[in-house]
């Protein structure tokens, strides 16, 4: 199917990179998130980081014009119903995400994908509880949006080949790479990357390296742009934890175990950067590790 209008349901750091890459490539977006601020934050992110891109001779002041003429934004959910594609970029948790399928079921088009930007939740039993399980995939890119190159492509069980090759299409059209991963816990990225994440935040628990010295051991031994722990703040402490307990949970097996001391940050409320606190505070002008 030939796929013109996009619906992003979330205004946070995932919806708005994603309104981002699609408005650039020519998509008509309508961003949609409970809060009018959220949605005046996040059109000004936008607006912020496409002229970044113009700065640098990657995209013309013309091009970000149109770009910004073609995002659109409303509260309110059933205003999605007739676009051709739905992006659920909310947080993660399962319920929500249900909540919003539901919510947006009496309204949408009867050709109209839907979709998740979930970064571990089951496609199938988030499908199942849709009219569409055949029309229905996991599509997940990832953080930052316009800077990383790679979208994750999640088939449910019941997901048909014309909406693939749909989505497939689409990938290539925003001129990023798709991997086809199947539906099992946190896919293929982060079924690889947050166990590691997890084994240094275990490191740092033990007390076999603090901060500083856990990340500079990544960055410098293997040449790991971030460390760990840096990269959990930037992901979001919160996000970490919510992928380690659905790969313990839908795996059970005791080495994806969240560590006590992930668990111990996200009850504090230190996130990482969106909180200003995680395993570094930023409330200064230079990082500090908090351990």
């Amino acid at each position: 199917m030939d796929i013109k209008t996009v619906g992003i349901v979330g205004a946070g750091q995932m919806g708005t990179g994603i309104a981002h890459v699609f408005a650039l490539a020519g998509y008509d977006v309508l961003l949609n998130d409970i809060s009018e601020d959220a949605l005046g934050k996040g059109i000004a992110l936008i607006d912020r980081n496409i002229e970044r891109q113009v700065s640098k001779g990657k995209v013309s002041a013309e091009d970000k014009a149109a770009a910004m003429a073609r995002i659109r934004t409303t509260t309110k959910l059933p205003e999605l119903g007739p676009t051709d594609l739905i992006i659920e970029a909310a947080t993660e948790r399962e319920t929500v995400k249900q909540a919003i399928f539901e919510d947006l079921l009496p309204h949408i088009q009867p050709h109209t994908i839907l979709t998740s930007n979930t970064s571990s939740i089951s496609i199938t039993r988030l499908a199942s509880r849709t009219d569409r399980p055949e029309k229905f995939m996991g599509f997940h890119f990832m953080n930052p949006v316009p800077v990383m190159q790679l979208v994750e492509l999640i088939r449910g069980i019941a997901t048909d080949e014309p909406t693939y090759t749909a989505l497939h299409d689409v990938v290539k059209k925003l001129g990023k790479t798709a991997a086809s991963a199947e539906d099992f816990p946190a896919f293929i990225v982060n079924r690889i990357l947050m166990p590691m994440i997890n084994e240094a935040v275990y490191t740092l628990y033990e007390g076999v390296g603090s901060v500083k010295s856990i990340d500079e051991s990544l960055k410098l031994g293997a040449n790991h742009p971030m460390g760990p722990l840096e990269l959990a703040d930037f992901i979001g402490l919160d996000t970490c934890l919510a992928i380690m307990n659905v790969l313990h949970d839908g795996l059970a097996d005791t080495k994806y175990r969240p560590c006590p001391l992930l668990t111990k940050y996200v009850e504090a409320g230190w996130l990482g950067r969106k909180t200003d606190r995680g395993f570094y505070d930023y409330r200064g002008d230079v990082p500090v590790p908090t351990r």
